[in-house]
Formats: structure tokens, C-alpha cells, sequence
């Protein structure tokens, strides 16, 4: 059943099934189609999660809706950011 805030419903099935995870395949999916193959791609200029603060940690967590950040310290601050 099509979900009306995916875009796409076949791309955002299909990365899916490759493992993605939800926001990262809604992600792709809802992006127009001349920018799709840049939005997947790694990369940028962001530094390393270990040279960060833990409250830099903490508020990138917070953005990208990590729960029970709050009792987290910075190691699992860093492989929840890594493997959201």
C-alpha cells in the first residue's frame, strides 16, 4: 500500500530490501530524479564522530531522532549515529 509521504514506493521497496534503513530508503526515494544517484552516495566533509564533544554527539542524536540518547555516553553516542 502506497504511503503518501514516499515519493517513489517501488525505489523506497526495493532499498529496502537491500538493507537500507527506513529513513535513509525514504530518503532516496522522495529526492527528484536528477539528484537521486548523488543523494545515496557517501561522502562529505563532516570530521570524524570521535573528534566531536559528546554534546555534539547529543544534539546530532537528537536531530536525527536516536531514543534514550540522554543516558548514553559518547562510544554509544557514536554507534547509535553509526548505525541509525
Amino acid at each position: 500500500m502506497p504511503r503518501a509521504q514516499i515519493k517513489d514506493e517501488g525505489t523506497y521497496q526495493a532499498l529496502r530490501r537491500r538493507g537500507e534503513s527506513k529513513e535513509k530508503a525514504a530518503r532516496i526515494a522522495n529526492a527528484d530524479g536528477g539528484s537521486r544517484s548523488r543523494t545515496g552516495r557517501k561522502g562529505g566533509k563532516a570530521g570524524k564522530y570521535e573528534d566531536r564533544t559528546k554534546n555534539d554527539l547529543y544534539r546530532e542524536a537528537k536531530k536525527v531522532g536516536i531514543e534514550g540518547r540522554s543516558q548514553m555516553s559518547k562510544n554509544q553516542l557514536i554507534d547509535a549515529l553509526r548505525h541509525h
